[in-house]
């Protein structure tokens, strides 16, 4: 499997999570930015969400306008913050799944792993998909390169890959 696609493992609970890691050539303070800012969230994330809350902290993700035309949806969900340790850890609750983002200086910029544990298995694969997508977004933010492609189109163009 390719190196940067996502691994799909059990947690010790039994539940199923995706894993992604990529090595960014950025200080950990520019990729905190790409993954909490809400002007570059909204180019990458699926949901409208201010991540800006100290942990304990309740979290409303709202629907964004390409979803309601996309998939008809209509309504938001919530979820906590349960760390946000500027800029190394932030992870939340979403939906009853647990996304866990940890960056990691090193010699040449950052290292990212982010971590989805799922609600529900079978969603593993479309889940998967998207978080790629939604990295790959990320990464041209970090190099300043033009986003060109849709990450919900690009999303749908990879679901074959986790097969």
């Amino acid at each position: 499997m390719d190196s940067r696609r996502g691994t799909v493992f059990g947690t010790e609970a039994g539940r199923v999570a995706i894993r992604f890691v990529r090595l960014l050539p950025h200080p950990p303070e520019k990729v905190w930015r790409a993954i909490t800012n809400p002007g570059q969230l909204s180019a990458w994330f699926p949901a409208v969400v201010d991540l800006d809350v100290p942990a304990g902290g309740a979290l409303f993700f709202g629907v964004t306008d390409e979803q309601r035309r996309r998939y008809g949806m209509s309504e938001g969900s919530s979820g906590r913050m349960l760390r946000n340790e500027p800029p190394s850890v932030l992870e939340y609750e979403w939906a009853g799944e647990i996304l866990t983002w940890e960056i990691t200086g090193t010699a040449d910029g950052s290292r990212l792993v982010f971590t989805n544990v799922l609600s529900d298995a079978s969603g593993a694969r479309p889940a998967a998909a998207g978080w790629e997508a939604g990295l790959e977004v990320v990464e041209a933010q970090l190099d300043d390169r033009s986003v060109t492609w849709d990450p919900l189109d690009r999303a749908e163009e990879l679901v074959a890959a986790y097969e």
